[in-house]
């Protein structure tokens, strides 16, 4: 609680009852995030997935367990909201599409993310995971092809933006077709979190 400025525990609890998007939701609206004022860094994904739908609990599946090896952190780290804030384009399961998921509703954005950012001075470090976050973070910057965008990824640290794709499995013919993003990418990420964090 003392991490929290009067205001942002009860707008946090707003957003978590959000069903704006219930009607297109087949699973039903249940909104998942992590933040506090505090965090120091952003991880801007996507949309939860099945499993996170159940747990209610943010990368608790196996794009988590990639996602922290990618960062070089352990979950009592990557959990820590004062440390870590996780806010995806979308905060609710948006269904099963042809592969993969479908897009997060964007009404979810256009709702709650400007307002819930601009509350959070201390991040440092924005990692936007997949396309629909690279759109939002990067605007007229993004490259063409996601390749692209996250092999440019120089271009944006100094902004404070490092661009990823996406942690999924479904993402492991691209991580073999791309082996330069583990050589040269991983490391500056790992070592970028530690800077932070301080640990």
């Amino acid at each position: 609680m003392a991490l929290m400025k009067p205001g942002f525990l009860s707008f946090l609890q707003e957003i978590r009852r959000c069903d704006l998007c219930s009607d297109r939701l087949p699973l039903g609206p249940r909104p998942v995030l992590q933040s506090s004022l505090k965090a120091r860094i952003l991880i801007a994904g996507q949309a939860p997935g099945r499993k996170v739908h159940e747990t209610g609990v943010p990368f608790d599946d196996p794009s988590g367990d990639r996602l922290r090896d990618w960062m070089g952190i352990g979950k009592e780290v990557f959990y820590d909201a004062s440390k870590v804030a996780i806010i995806p384009m979308g905060f609710c399961y948006p269904g099963p599409g042809k592969s993969g998921d479908q897009p997060p509703i964007p009404e979810c954005a256009e709702t709650w993310r400007e307002k819930l950012l601009e509350r959070l001075n201390e991040i440092v470090l924005i990692l936007t995971i997949g396309k629909y976050a690279h759109q939002y973070h990067l605007g007229a910057s993004q490259k063409k092809t996601l390749t692209k965008t996250v092999k440019s990824w120089g271009q944006y640290l100094p902004e404070g933006i490092l661009p990823l794709p996406h942690p999924s499995p479904r993402n492991n013919i691209w991580l073999k077709k791309n082996p330069w993003f583990a050589k040269e990418v991983l490391p500056v990420l790992k070592l970028r979190v530690e800077e932070i964090l301080g640990r």
